[in-house]
This record gives structure tokens, sequence and C-alpha cells, in this order.
């Protein structure tokens, strides 16, 4: 089976990887990829938002399958013109990807299928922002109905800072949806979605905030870890009947089924599991962590749910023990992060079993360096045979990095560790 994955990130750089120990992948393409993918895969230039440009990469390459790992390409429709085109693909249609790229259509269709959400309206306008203020709170989310890279979003005790960013939003042009707010530790469940037909993946935490403690501004996110010592295995199952697969089948309904990655972003409160969002694919950073432990062959279980038939295929199997995923950002990340400094000490190793370092903003300079390229520029992922071994496994491999400026979060699962989260 000959491969192609379209993203530039560090999720695509853990696709490339998992997709490298499966042993039907006879050719493996990443585009436009990055340094680390070109290690595992050939990078190939291309506009990974253009449908008809991927699709004419796929065709040019022979690809028995395409896999898109960003949100945005499948908002515009790549997954549908590259199905055009004759060839499988993992990832929804743009009808589909609506929810993730559209609040609002997530919300009616959690409404539709009985689901536990928060509360939620929309405003257009500063009058009807002000008005709905007086309805929220004392914490208030504020949200950017559309794309936002995981950054558009405010969680605040502070109705002053609730108002500017819901002002800056319209300003823009975005509606703004507000929500009430869901207590309880959050968990981030992927899921294979074929119609009606639901596997999950092995759930896992994120950590969105920029700062230790849940401090500071939200970010894409600055590290997970997986699974959750925490969660009692029937809250999964839970997630998935009640859930994800209440979720598909009014997709299904609608005429619109999904085929993909469908990952569900929960609060697990004093009443259960309720959502805070949908994605329409693998998340970054929790993908990095989950494939870690993967022991199935990636490549059949993406294949089958892209041609329909996942039912036929057995269930993921997984390694023991813990994997977690620490994000290495740019100097003033989450904020215009400096670029164009000069990495040290990435480089893969041999020898160490237990890490691996996946390149989310990084390029090479003309004299070869590898220098920083983006906000989030390096993720260090740790294993090991429980959560406090591969904490330590992937803090210590960072240490041998070099990049001026950069910043980490230190307690990444750390609560986890020393027990501190009960549902």
């Amino acid at each position: 089976m000959r491969v192609l994955v379209i993203g530039s990130g560090a999720r695509e750089h853990a696709l490339v990887l998992a997709l490298r120990k499966d042993p039907a992948v006879t050719a493996l393409f990443a585009a436009p990829g990055n340094p680390g993918t070109a290690l595992h895969a050939q990078n190939h230039p291309v506009d990974p938002s253009s449908g008809d440009s991927v699709a004419a990469l796929a065709a040019e390459l022979s690809a028995d399958l395409v896999v898109v790992g960003p949100e945005v390409p499948l908002v515009l429709g790549v997954a549908d013109a590259v199905r055009a085109a004759g060839i499988a693909c993992f990832g929804p249609s743009a009808a589909a990807a609506r929810i993730e790229g559209s609040k609002a259509f997530a919300k009616d269709v959690m409404t539709a299928a009985g689901v536990r959400t928060a509360h939620s309206e929309i405003v257009d306008t500063p009058a009807e922002l002000d008005d709905a203020l007086d309805r929220f709170g004392p914490t208030w989310v504020v949200k950017d109905d559309g794309l936002a890279a995981g950054k558009g979003v405010v969680v605040t005790a502070d109705r002053l800072a609730a108002r500017d960013h819901g002002a800056e939003l319209l300003e823009q042009g975005h509606p703004v949806l507000l929500e009430s707010f869901l207590d309880g530790p959050e968990v981030s469940l992927f899921c294979l979605v074929d119609g009606e037909t639901v596997v999950p993946l092995l759930p896992a935490q994120d950590h969105k905030r920029v700062g230790d403690g849940d401090t500071g501004p939200n970010t894409g996110g600055m590290g997970a870890y997986t699974p959750l010592p925490w969660l009692p295995p029937e809250t999964v199952t839970a997630i998935v009947d009640d859930v994800v697969k209440p979720v598909a089948a009014e997709m299904v309904r609608r005429g619109c089924p999904f085929s993909g990655l469908l990952y569900a972003g929960l609060a697990i409160g004093a009443a259960g599991p309720a959502v805070v969002e949908f994605n329409c694919r693998f998340g970054d950073p929790e993908t990095q962590a989950v494939l870690a432990l993967l022991d199935s062959p990636l490549g059949e279980l993406l294949h089958a749910t892209a041609t329909g038939t996942l039912a036929e295929v057995a269930p993921p199997r997984w390694r023991d023990g813990s994997a977690i995923t620490v994000v290495i950002a740019a100097e003033n990340y989450p904020g215009r992060p400096r670029l164009g400094d000069v990495i040290l000490g990435a480089g893969e190793s041999a020898a160490d079993a237990t890490t691996s370092v996946m390149h989310a903003g990084t390029a090479l300079r003309a004299d070869g360096a590898l220098v920083s390229a983006g906000g989030r520029v390096l993720n260090v992922v740790g294993t090991g045979a429980d959560l406090a071994e591969a904490r330590a496994n992937a803090y210590a491999r960072i240490t041998g990095i070099k990049l001026p400026g950069s910043h980490f979060r230190t307690d990444i699962g750390l609560a986890a560790v020393e027990d501190r989260i009960t549902v």
C-alpha cells in the first residue's frame, strides 16, 4: 500500500512514524511534510488546502490511501476531491467536517442526538454580546464559532476579559459562541468512525494553557498523556455508547456520514461526560502519545475506515505502559513566535527506544542547520512502564535539546502521577 500523509506538523510526523511500522505500507509520502518526516518518507511540496493539488499529487504518486492530518483542508473539502479522483482518503467530507468547522452545527447535531453538552448562544453584535454575558458566568467561556487552531477560546472569571475577547472576534467578523462552564477533568477520546461503526482509541488528556498549573492563555496544546489512570474503563464505554455513536448515527441521518477520525473533547463532571467540542481529525498533541502505544498496523485501520470496511478489522491492540508528549515552544508563543533560531540536540537516537522527537514547526536553513519555523517547534514523546517513568524519560530527553528562548511546561501528566485527578 502506497500512503500519502497531508500536513506539516508533529501530528503528521507521528502518523508517518506509525505507518512506517506497518509491513503493508510499501511506500510512504508526506506533503508538504517537514524535516522530521523527511527522515522516513518522501516529502513533496503541495498546498494542503487545495483539493485539486492534493488529488493530482496523489494520482502522480499512485497513492492507494491519502491521510489528511489538519482540519482546514478537511473543512475545505480536500477529502472530497481525493475521493472524486478515485483514491481512498482517510478524512471526512466537507459536509461532515462541519462538526469542527462550525460549533453551531456541532451543537445542533448534539441536540438532535441527545448528547450532553454545555448550554450555548451565538451572538453577532456587541449589544447581543453584552446581553448574553449577563446570562452566563461567573466563569465565562467565549469561543470563535469557526476554526481557531485551539486558540480562539477564552475561559475566564473576569467578565471584562470575556467581553474583550468576544468584541475582538466580532471586529474580525467572526460570530461568537458563549457557553456555560463545564466542570471536571477533560478527556480527549479519538474514535475511528465509518458511518455508524465506531472504534475507540486510547483516551488522552491535553494541557491547553501555556503555563504550569494551567496558567496563562490557551494554546494549540502544550502536552498530553495516555492512558488515563484515573478514568474508569466503563466511562470510555459510556462515552462511545452515549456520545460518539449517537452523533455518528445523527450524521448518517442527515446525509453527511462521518468517515475518519472523530475526536470528542469532554469534561467528566458529577453528572457524567459532557461534550466540550468535537474535532474532525487526529488531535495534536494527543496523537503523538496515543500512536506511541499502538501495536496494530495503522495503515490497515486507516484504510479500512476510508473504504467502509472498519467493522471487518480487528480492534486496535495496545502496548502496555504509558506515553507522554511535551511540546517545546518558541519564545513568545502563543503570541507572535520568534523564528529562525538554530535547534541543537533534536536528532534521532537509535540507542534510546523510550523517547522520540517529533517536528512541529521546523525548517532546514540553506546551510543545512535545523531552525525554528513555528510557535510549537518540537514534541518530545516519552514512553515507560507507567506514567511516572514515561515523564522521566521525556523530560530527560528535553535536557539535551537547545533552542534559544524556548519554553515548555514541566507539569505535563504530573497531576495524574500524584493522584490529584478524580472523577
